[in-house]
Parts: structure tokens; C-alpha cells; sequence
């Protein structure tokens, strides 16, 4: 049976996508969700995960933020080798940049319907929010934003459920959707 499993670095990238894959107007199988505590127990167990994962059928998808990884295409390359090395050279590699909050920034409406935080949505013109992607710390820009109000978790369920899917200003939001999409679509093949 094809399900899609995600392998995830932390809980509140579950709970967005939980949000998301709802809306993505396609025919979704089944969907796992592994979650990690943290990148370095994400990169130690993935390639074990995957080879002692029973369902051959399984479409794999890895994320993870970059944080202050300096280089994002060395940090996927090497989570696409651990992938290979479990016999899944197939898996989809997502990086967040910088960070899973850069999401939310980008679409400062999800923030404003979410949280109950009124006014963020007229600020998504300012310069910092037109493409969060290159800012260094978007989970404290978050959270300065909103006076403290996001949390991961909580405000990762909150805002999922209202985040524009065609959304262009996160580069990386916009590369997990068209992931998401693909592996999906390989479902649709005999």
C-alpha cells in the first residue's frame, strides 16, 4: 500500500503540515509522520528509520531547517547520501530556510487568522517580509512580531490550517508544496 511518510525534525512541522496537506487539492495516500527531537537526532536515525521501515511502497520525504548551516546544498546532499545508504535514493529532501517560521512570515494573513493578532497582515510589504527565506533568526523575528504570543507547537497548528499554499515569498514553502506534489503524482503512475 503507498502511503507518504515524512521525516520530520521536529513536532511543529508535523502539526503544519497537518494544517496544509488538507488543502492541497489532490488525492492524498495515507500519511505518516515520524518526528525527530531535533536535527541531530533527525540526521543519527534517518538512515535507520528508513531501512527498517516495512512498507516498500512508501514515498519518503525529509525536512529540516538549515538554521546557521552555511551551505543548504551540502546540508540536502548529505541527507540525500543517508538516504541512499538506506536504499531510498527516491527520498525527497526539504530544506526550511532558515527556518520553519520563515513559512509563516511569508504569509503574515496565516499569522493574523491564527493567532488572533490583528494588524500583521498590511505589514507583509515591509522589506524583511517580502522574502523571510534570507532572514537568520525567523522564529524570534516571529515571536517579536507577535509580542510573544507564537509558540513552535502551538501556533505551528494554528497557523497551518490558514497558510496560502501558492505562496511565493518562501522559496522553501513553495519547494515542500511541489515535493509534496511530486511525490504524490508518482502515486498516480501503474
Amino acid at each position: 500500500m503507498i502511503e507518504l511518510v515524512f521525516l520530520l525534525e521536529e513536532l511543529s512541522a508535523r502539526v503544519m503540515l497537518e494544517g496544509v496537506l488538507p488543502r492541497l487539492s489532490i488525492e492524498l495516500p495515507p500519511v505518516r509522520y515520524i518526528v525527530f527531537d531535533g536535527k541531530n537526532d533527525l540526521e543519527r536515525n534517518v538512515t535507520k528509520r528508513i531501512r527498517g521501515y516495512r512498507n516498500p511502497d512508501a514515498k519518503f520525504i525529509v525536512a529540516r531547517d538549515q538554521d546557521s548551516e552555511p551551505d543548504c546544498i551540502a546540508l540536502k546532499r548529505g541527507l540525500a547520501e543517508m538516504c541512499a545508504q538506506a536504499g531510498r535514493s527516491d527520498a525527497i529532501i526539504r530544506i526550511f530556510c532558515c527556518e520553519l517560521e520563515s513559512f509563516y512570515l511569508a504569509d503574515l494573513r496565516a499569522v493574523e487568522a491564527g493567532l488572533g493578532f490583528p494588524g500583521l497582515a498590511k505589514r507583509q510589504g515591509e522589506r524583511k517580509f517580502r522574502q523571510p527565506d534570507f532572514l537568520r533568526s525567523p522564529s524570534r523575528e516571529l515571536k517579536a512580531l507577535t509580542k510573544g504570543l507564537y509558540q513552535k507547537v502551538g501556533g505551528s497548528r494554528a497557523i497551518g490550517h490558514h497558510l496560502d499554499i501558492g505562496n511565493v515569498r518562501s522559496a522553501s514553502f513553495g519547494a515542500l508544496i511541489s515535493g509534496i506534489r511530486r511525490a504524490c503524482a508518482a502515486n498516480d503512475q501503474p
